[in-house]
């Protein structure tokens, strides 16, 4: 497991490689922050006697704010500080259990592929396959995150 946060280029984005994030505790500051600049409201997420009744008992997560809260882990984890260049997609994800206030998350991040590209020199693909879980052991998401790289120059 790396515990670098020093930025790695293409290069150093070897198959297997592993990253271990901070952990980061899920406050109503975040569901408030996450509704108003998305816009989405829904009573799941803000509504605390309507949340109640439903499914959780409690309000819970937006599902597309455990994904932009991983993504958070993954730039504190520092191997993408100013060696990535975009952000390409995914081929998957998973968020199987929701989080709640004052849950604290942690992610584990590894390499799952780099394959150089025909239309770049300066840069390559790189998969990394993310799995984010809170303080129960439960994992809240799963998904691999397809970036592009700079190269060493």
């Amino acid at each position: 497991m790396a515990y670098s946060y020093e930025p790695h280029y293409f290069e150093d984005m070897e198959v297997g490689t592993t990253f271990e994030s901070a952990g980061r505790t899920i406050t109503e500051a975040d569901f408030v922050f996450h509704s108003a600049f998305a816009g989405d409201w829904t009573e799941l997420h803000t509504n605390k006697e309507y949340s109640e009744e439903g499914p959780f008992g409690r309000r819970i997560g937006h599902g597309p704010m455990t994904f932009i809260v991983t993504t958070g882990l993954v730039q504190r984890c520092g191997f993408v500080e100013r060696t990535v260049i975009a952000f390409l997609g995914m081929n998957y994800m998973d968020i199987e259990n929701p989080i709640f206030i004052g849950d604290t998350v942690q992610a584990e991040f590894e390499v799952t592929e780099r394959r150089e590209l025909a239309s770049r020199d300066d840069a390559g693909l790189v998969v990394i396959d993310a799995h984010t879980t809170k303080q129960t052991g439960e994992e809240v998401f799963a998904g691999d995150m397809k970036f592009l790289f700079k190269r060493r120059e």
